[in-house]
């Protein structure tokens, strides 16, 4: 996903579909647990019976809104066939509606600033307001995913996923392997993945650094990413589950935002004079080591997970996640979810480029490449309607995001601004799942 003018991120795509998978995954948060404690699945036991459900259906709607800035409608379908002898089917269709404003990358002035892009629009921002632009889009997407255990031993699994949006497609697939030690106690996991991406921003593509107005030649660019993972998991007890996974991610091609911008300023008050385009390299590494556990208690289950990630961008960043599934009557459940993110910035961030000075190979006013933090606070309530068949499930959160808003090399006036005020987020997901 790239940023239109003013269209919503990689990264923000990423959280809402963590939300919509995080609701269809607790509602088989029972199953996943007795799994880890040694109790069969009904549906997944060979040489089940007739009366064992054969299909799945889960749906998910999620409202997603940025105060002030990106709104999201964002329904998904998924239907599953299930084999007596393990083995499944599933495919998934999903469709984004988004609406609202991004931020630019230009800076927050301590007065009305005012900016022309390159197709001669012309836009005032108010005092201490981070420069945003107004947007709306849709995406499709479609996702197949297979899995096939062969012995009690070894498992795999395969999938493929495409998606289409106003200036981005995206095909791709992934593949793991899964061996079984130990009667069961021990699980090794060994998978990849590949995505061909094409990038075709409205209005072309722009000379990196420049004032936007010079064209490059071409109208797409391709992105690729290579994804490899190796993870163990190992069934401590009949209660307790853990897990570590180590993945690296290769990407290269067109990288940058095409619609990001980054402020000049005078090299005394500070003030924004002018814009350029951001240019980012055309290469990046990213590694992350993700530490996981489940316990289950008589009734209760805890979700704990610490994720470590850095790349050759410069980014280190961890991840505290915190899940408690608390069973309560007839079948319902309330599970409270708390997490906690911290990251550094990118070696060629800077909020602003100075006025005469000589302009880096590489350089993104992006937030999402800033020093960073979030703290995020929800729950999922699930239930069963009474004499309704299926499973309910219904998950509130909010997120308070803000960087390093006063930096140590801000210049003049920068300095009585913050430059990464604080944004409030709050989502809201229901899930429907029926087997039948």
């Amino acid at each position: 996903m790239q940023l239109g003018e003013g269209r919503r991120s990689p990264s923000l795509r990423g959280r809402l579909t963590q939300a919509v998978c995080a609701v269809l995954a607790a509602q088989a948060g029972v199953v996943g647990a007795s799994a880890a404690a040694g109790v069969a699945d009904p549906a997944t036991t060979s040489g089940a019976g007739d009366d064992v459900p054969n299909w799945q259906f889960d749906a998910a709607g999620l409202v997603y809104g940025e105060a002030g800035r990106a709104k999201v409608v964002e329904p998904n379908a998924r239907i599953t066939r299930l084999f007596g002898n393990g083995a499944r089917i599933g495919a998934t269709l999903g469709l984004d509606l988004v609406t609202g404003a991004s931020p630019t990358g230009g800076i927050a002035s301590t007065e009305i600033h005012t900016t022309t892009s390159a197709s001669g629009r012309v836009k005032t921002d108010a005092v201490g307001i981070v420069p945003t632009n107004q947007f709306q889009d849709h995406r499709a997407s479609f996702d197949l995913e297979w899995t096939q255990p062969y012995t009690r031993w070894l498992t795999t699994s395969f999938g493929s996923h495409v998606s289409r949006e106003k200036d981005y497609r995206s095909l791709g697939g992934t593949g793991k392997v899964s061996f079984a030690f130990m009667r069961g106690l021990l699980t090794l996991n060994l998978g990849g993945g590949y995505d061909s991406d094409e990038v075709e921003p409205t209005g072309g593509f722009r000379v990196p650094l420049s004032d936007g107005t010079v064209l490059e030649d071409g109208t797409v660019r391709a992105k690729h990413s290579k994804t490899a993972l190796l993870g163990v998991s190992r069934v401590l007890s009949r209660r307790w589950l853990v897990g570590l996974d180590f993945t690296r991610m290769a990407e290269d091609g067109y990288l940058t935002e095409p619609y990001k911008v980054l402020s000049v300023v005078d090299p005394e008050t500070g003030d924004p004079v002018g814009e350029l385009t951001e240019s980012r390299p055309s290469t990046r590494l990213r590694y992350d080591v993700l530490a996981s556990s489940v316990y289950h208690f008589d009734t209760d289950i805890l979700y704990a997970s610490e994720r470590f990630y850095w790349d050759d961008w410069g980014i280190v960043s961890t991840t505290t996640d915190l899940k408690y599934r608390h069973d309560l009557y007839d079948d319902r459940y309330i599970e409270p979810h708390i997490r906690f993110y911290a990251q550094s910035k990118a070696d060629f961030f800077h909020y602003s480029l100075v006025q005469g000075e000589e302009l880096p190979a590489f350089a993104s006013a992006d937030g999402r490449l800033g020093s960073l933090r979030t703290v995020s606070l929800g729950a999922t309530y699930g239930f069963h309607l009474p004499d309704r068949p299926g499973e309910w499930a219904v998950r509130a959160e909010y997120m308070s995001q803000w960087g390093d808003g006063h930096p140590s090399d801000a210049i003049g006036n920068q300095q009585n601004v913050d430059l990464a005020p604080p944004v409030s987020i709050g989502s809201v997901v229901v899930a429907y799942s029926l087997r039948f």
